[in-house]
């Protein structure tokens, strides 16, 4: 075979190359790629930057201002404000990343099983949706700790329960929309399987739409974990969390406001990190919405 008839590499990797070019050229999207490593980065190696145990009661200033050798300050109990925010990104990341998988998965088995089942099934799903969404998310939660206890397990289930009706409805709407297109009637009528039809058509055409949504919802978690350790129902101590920080930091608002200055500014920066990295995903991949076609 001559040199110039060597056949070329596949395109999907260029095809993901010149996305992620795409996503470096948005300023937005850079910001948020870069934020997002950061925030990841620094709950990885929480406990080999944070400068002092987190939960160390130490004998000195309590209430202190930042300083050279405590960054954000001291808190009621004299412990180091900075270790304690490295150590709940670690937490607050953990509650995420381990919600949203469960909420992904299983709302994607059930959106599936509804736009592929029968009618009935797919009645009886939507409305297995419908009441869950109907509780409030903060009231909801509140219920599920008040009969279950105040832990990180029973943050993680309220996140997946109220998470699953969102990725369940955006999988059944796509499968409802792939599943009479011309070429699966066409994979059919040659003897295709309903496996070979999921995997190989259905899956691969609504994975990213959900990956692109959960992105986007990590916050959202992160918010939901933070706001319920505040109010005492998450994280209990002394584990840090970004929500028990804000906690101690209200209490002795009058006398220092550094600890809640500390506690909300993770939140704030995570927030816009994975928000605008989700919609500059959206707008990158997503070939309806990208701007160059």
């Amino acid at each position: 075979m001559a040199a110039d008839e060597i056949p070329v590499a596949p395109r999907r990797a260029d095809g993901f190359l010149a996305g992620l070019r795409r996503l470096t050229r948005d300023g937005m999207g850079l910001f948020g790629l870069v934020a997002v490593l950061l925030v990841v980065l620094s709950a990885v190696f929480a406990h080999q930057l944070a400068p002092f145990d987190p939960t160390r009661i130490m004998v000195g200033p309590r209430l202190a201002p930042p300083s050279a050798e405590h960054w954000l300050g001291t808190d009621q109990l004299g412990r180091d404000v900075f270790s304690r925010v490295l150590v709940g990104g670690q937490v607050a990341l953990q509650v995420a990343l381990a919600s949203i998988a469960a909420a992904v998965s299983i709302g994607l088995g059930l959106g599936l099983l509804a736009g592929l089942g029968p009618r009935w099934l797919d009645n009886a799903i939507l409305l297995l949706f419908d009441t869950v969404r109907s509780f409030p998310v903060v009231i909801f939660g509140l219920a599920v700790v008040t009969v279950l206890g105040p832990s990180l397990t029973t943050v993680i289930f309220v996140v997946v329960v109220t998470s699953i009706p969102t990725y369940g409805r955006v999988a059944r709407t796509q499968t409802l929309a792939i599943k009479n297109n011309e070429f699966i009637l066409a994979e059919r009528a040659m003897g295709a399987g309903t496996g070979r039809i999921l995997r190989v058509h259905v899956l691969p055409n609504i994975i990213g739409p959900l990956l692109i949504l959960a992105s986007m919802d990590v916050p959202v978690v992160i918010t939901i974990e933070a706001g319920l350790s505040f109010l005492g129902m998450g994280v209990q101590p002394p584990t840090p969390s970004w929500g028990s920080i804000l906690n101690d930091g209200f209490s002795y608002i009058r006398n220092t406001p550094w600890p809640v200055i500390a506690g909300g500014i993770p939140l704030i920066l995570t927030t816009l990190a994975f928000t605008f990295l989700g919609e500059a995903l959206r707008d990158t991949f997503d070939p309806k919405l990208r701007r160059d076609l």
